[in-house]
């Protein structure tokens, strides 16, 4: 399994807005075409408008460079700048889970 958590600080309302329809756009694309990403989860925060998180799991590395490489994929990556204060990406390490593929834990 290869997971990540991202954190987006949004510049103000209209980027905030301007990227939210950003990630309806991708979405579509990651769960018709990438089999190896297993979760894919955007979340607001709580109390903090302008802040989004993702949270993504892949079967493995290469899942995750075949995501990145996806067309829907590049636009996002290509797009998402102009919207964005700053960017904060966490790579996680394996711990006990509820809810995922039995083979997405080793």
């Amino acid at each position: 399994m290869f997971a990540l958590v991202v954190r987006f600080d949004l510049r103000d309302e209209e980027a905030a807005a301007a990227f939210d329809a950003l990630v309806l756009r991708t979405a579509p694309g990651i769960r018709e075409s990438e089999p190896g990403t297993l979760v894919y989860a955007t979340h607001g925060i709580e109390g903090e408008p302008l802040a989004r998180v993702f949270y993504e799991v892949y079967a493995d590395r290469a899942a995750f460079e075949a995501h990145e490489e996806q067309p829907h994929v590049k636009t996002f990556l290509a797009e998402r700048g102009q919207y964005l204060a700053s960017t904060r990406v966490e790579f996680l390490t394996e711990g006990p889970a509820k809810g995922l593929p039995d083979g997405a834990r080793g």
